[in-house]
């Protein structure tokens, strides 16, 4: 089939226009998302989050619970209040302490069903007009747009702090933000640059005892928010909580790269994602070009594994490229520090025990292809809250770090729909892109060696509107 996405204009540019990113004037430049939609003006970052924090701030709450608390987000004019589930716990009451002083008690009135982290109080009173928060439309986050958190951490309410949306993993239902998330503001909101709700803060990384943020955060994304804000008005909601009213705060233990193997178990004593999937955290410094190798074992649980620097935007992640349920890793570190290790379960309550090595390998360039192993390897889905391009065909998208002068594999299979495949990269180009890998299938593929060092996106895209199921995406 013909190249789709590249159309020739009656100018002669070659141009695609997507609701949620664009190719600029100039051939095959994929630009951020955020150019493509109209913005409030902002003469520079200090009147942005001045204005994000003027808009927002009288509609945060804070949340007390006996001697523990959390943030809250006031949702109507008369007072439903959002906020997590395991803020709230067991409660049936608790108390809500407005941005302007005003206390009032609140009734809890619904919970997230499966493990979803959500749950909605009611403030008694009869209050009105009341400030709320506007929720931003679904699909409309995008890694790389500004992310701001207002909440309550260590008690001190309304605290504000500013970040980018890093990551977002939509089948597994996370927003991953550098925006501080400290303890308190679980509840409160993850909100965009026009002061809109993007999503409910959950849960952080840690490296000590205090619990003190490291730059990576979760929240729960509008398109879980709005499906459970609507149970809530029509009295469908949960009426318990079906995740834990406390959670572990485990911070990393650190691993010896060569070292022996670890021995773990994921269960209620681990930490815990947004998706209600147990992790333990691990952590180890690396130098900048050292090629390392992870392995995760089970009989029990299937394996995931996520990699990351807290220090930089380096991201990683496999599912089941060890073989059957297990988990492997193999990557050139981009660069000397610190490293987490997430030794995590794919779906949500899975418990058991597992192993974890943490291995050197010998040589540079890359340590995928010449191994077999992956340096990204997802599976997911294109469905009907798949965010779309210009022609409503749904797409997502995936990141991985590579090195100049590499050589990856990229392959995306189906068997639902015609894929498409595009790569984008550091400067956010577009440097290759695929329909059909061959005229016998409509799988597509890619080999390219990559022009600079950084962090590349790989576009998953059905070839048209009707395009919907699930897919696997690997680069090696």
């Amino acid at each position: 089939m013909e190249k789709r996405l590249l159309r020739t204009l009656a100018s002669g540019t070659l141009t695609l226009t997507a609701l949620a990113g664009v190719y600029s004037s100039a051939p095959s430049t994929w630009m951020s998302p955020l150019t493509a939609r109209p913005a409030l003006a902002q003469a520079n970052d200090e009147d942005t989050n001045i204005r994000v924090y003027d808009i927002a701030s009288p509609s945060v709450v804070s949340v007390e619970v006996g001697e523990n608390g959390g943030s809250g987000s006031i949702i109507t004019a008369n007072g439903l209040i959002l906020t997590n589930a395991h803020v709230v716990g067991n409660a049936r009451e608790v108390t809500v302490r407005l941005s302007d002083g005003r206390v009032f008690t609140g009734d809890v009135v619904g919970y997230g069903e499966s493990r979803l982290d959500l749950a909605a109080v009611q403030l008694r009173g009869n209050p009105r007009n009341l400030p709320t928060l506007r929720i931003a439309p679904a699909g409309s986050t995008r890694v790389g747009q500004r992310a701001f958190a207002i909440g309550s951490p260590f008690g001190l309410q309304n605290t504000f702090t500013v970040g980018i949306v890093s990551r977002i993993d939509q089948e597994r239902g996370l927003i991953q933000t550098d925006a501080a998330i400290n303890p308190g503001n679980s509840g409160g909101p993850l909100l965009n640059s026009q002061g809109q709700l993007v999503g409910v803060n959950t849960s952080i990384f840690t490296t000590g005892d205090t619990g003190g943020n490291i730059g990576i955060g979760f929240a729960i994304p509008v398109d879980q928010i709005m499906p459970f804000l609507a149970a809530v008005e029509n009295g469908t909601a949960a009426s318990s909580p079906t995740v834990a009213s406390s959670r572990a705060d485990n911070p990393p233990v650190s691993i010896a790269i060569n070292g022996p193997a670890v021995r773990g178990q994921l269960d209620d004593k681990s930490n815990i994602l947004p998706d209600g999937s147990y992790f333990n955290a691990y952590v180890f410094e690396g130098q900048a070009g050292q090629s390392v190798a992870i392995e995760m074992v089970s009989q029990d649980v299937d394996s995931y594994l996520i990699m990351f620097s807290p220090d930089s935007d380096f991201y990683i992640e496999d599912d089941d490229g060890g073989g059957s349920l297990n988990a492997a890793l193999t990557t050139q570190l981009p660069a000397s520090g610190r490293y987490i290790i997430l030794a995590n379960s794919y779906a949500e309550g899975e418990a058991g025990a597992y192993q974890l090595r943490l291995t050197s390998q010998s040589g540079g360039g890359s340590p995928a292809s010449s191994t077999g192993r992956y340096l990204l390897q997802e599976q997911g889905s294109l469905g009907p809250n798949s965010p779309v391009l210009s022609d409503n065909s749904p797409y997502a998208e995936h990141t991985f770090q590579g090195t100049a002068g590499q050589t990856v594999r990229i392959s995306l299979e189906s068997a639902d729909f015609d894929t498409y495949l595009l790569l984008v990269d550091p400067s956010q180009s577009v440097i290759a892109e695929n329909d059909d890998a061959d005229g016998s299938t409509t799988n597509s593929q890619l080999a390219v060696r990559l022009p600079a060092s950084g962090s590349y996106t790989v576009v998953v895209n059905a070839f048209d509107s009707s395009g919907r199921g699930r897919y696997r995406l690997t680069v090696e």
